[in-house]
């Protein structure tokens, strides 16, 4: 933590908190906004599907193969110059998109898009810890992953929205407004929260040392598992929604909306309870009542979609529940993988990411198409998915019983 935290951010918590969660969301309206858009995408610029399905894969290894640096350049160079660098980026990136008259031309600022977009997210972590002791640090990840949770729901309502009334194009341009303001805001707003005692030097031996600290050390990869791999318990429901909602369960595409109000209401809920369980508990039974939520909706939702035929009625529900047990221990085990090394957290919050958009680049590509015609086999991937953490938790817990048992006093 910052020696000198207390002088750097004087407003209100929640105001940082929503600070970081703007940066967080780029990621999620980089995508989210411009799919219902992709038929008319691919007709203005006579792309076939194969191709308009590069522009999202060209953003996201962009965006995977940039999460190994953005933290390790944080950690050297301090957390505002990646930030306002990495909005800038994106800000330049969102207007080549508007401009594109190819599909070439698409796919290149897409993935440019990709590279820049993760210098939020993974900073915002570290800043996070930067300014607050544990608990505080767990209320405010909380509050962040509550006003994250809303850009999911809202971004497709956006783009839809932009696209049928002002054309493709204003959904790119509307991003790079986004990002002039979101510029503006951080240049004005963002403190320097790493202190100049705390920076690493930049250099590629000392950036080796750190991805082999981190890459060796068996609780970061157990805990990056335990936070990363069941969230696509739940993402695989979001990838499959046509399917699932319009074919499996009959609902119309104006009717969508309750599968993710339910869902991102799951995910709100959840946060908001870890925020006021922050301090009251010990971080490892908030972890076991989170994962022990997951377990048994993931449970239900197997024995429902086995012995019952699918029906609006219910069939949302357990995704819900899902989401709820997911937001409630992932702030914590979130903190616990910034804490193992307190002088490399950009790198840790990087190489979390790396392993969870990872994650979410194979469900994406190879394990919705193979599941998202069966109601049963989606609930049986998702509880597969959440099994992954479950057991990478289960395995830390017995072989490391220390970790999580109270609140850490790291610094």
């Amino acid at each position: 933590m910052n020696p000198d935290a207390d002088q750097l951010w004087r407003a209100p918590r929640w105001a940082l908190a929503a600070l970081l969660a703007l940066l967080g969301m780029l990621g999620p309206f980089s995508i989210d906004t411009y799919i219902p858009a992709f038929a008319g995408i691919a007709h203005a610029l006579d792309a076939t599907p194969v191709e308009m399905q590069q522009t999202l894969s060209a953003y996201l290894f962009g965006f995977a193969f940039m999460n190994l640096f953005h933290g390790a350049l944080a950690d050297s160079f301090g957390r505002r110059p990646v930030v306002l660098w990495g909005i800038a980026v994106f800000t330049l990136a969102s207007a080549g998109c508007a401009l594109s008259q190819t599909v070439g031309q698409l796919v290149m600022f897409r993935a440019l898009q990709g590279l820049s977009t993760g210098a939020g997210i993974v900073v915002s972590r570290a800043v996070i810890r930067d300014m607050f002791p544990p608990a505080q640090a767990q209320k405010v990840m909380s509050q962040v992953t509550i006003y994250f949770g809303v850009a999911p729901a809202i971004a497709p309502i956006i783009g839809g929205w932009l696209f049928v009334h002002l054309g493709w194009h204003s959904i790119f341009w509307f991003l790079t407004g986004v990002g002039v303001l979101l510029w503006t805001a951080n240049f004005k707003l963002l403190p320097e929260t790493l202190h100049v005692t705390q920076r690493q030097p930049f250099n590629v031996r000392n950036l080796m040392q750190g991805y082999w600290q981190l890459g060796s050390d068996p609780r970061f990869l157990l805990l990056a598992l335990a936070s990363g791999v069941p969230f696509n318990g739940m993402f695989l429901y979001v990838l499959a929604a046509p399917a699932f909602l319009g074919e499996h369960l009959g609902l119309g595409p104006q009717q969508f909306f309750w599968f993710f109000l339910l869902t991102i209401g799951g995910i709100m809920a959840g946060s908001w309870t870890s925020g006021r369980l922050a301090g009251r508990i010990p971080p490892k039974q908030q972890i076991r009542y989170g994962f022990s939520i997951m377990l048994l909706v993931s449970l239900v939702n197997v024995a429902a979609n086995m012995l019952f035929v699918p029906h609006a009625a219910w069939a949302m529900f357990p995704i819900a529940g899902f989401a709820f047990g997911w937001a409630l221990m992932v702030p914590v085990v979130t903190l616990l993988v910034l804490d193992l090394y307190p002088e490399r957290r950009g790198l840790a919050s990087s190489l979390q990411a790396v392993i969870g958009s990872t994650a979410n680049g194979l469900v994406a590509g190879a394990v919705t198409p193979l599941v998202m015609h069966s109601t049963r086999a989606l609930a049986v991937a998702s509880i597969l998915f959440l099994s992954v953490g479950l057991f990478a938790w289960l395995f830390l817990h017995r072989r490391w019983p220390e970790m999580g048992r109270a609140i850490s006093a790291a610094a």
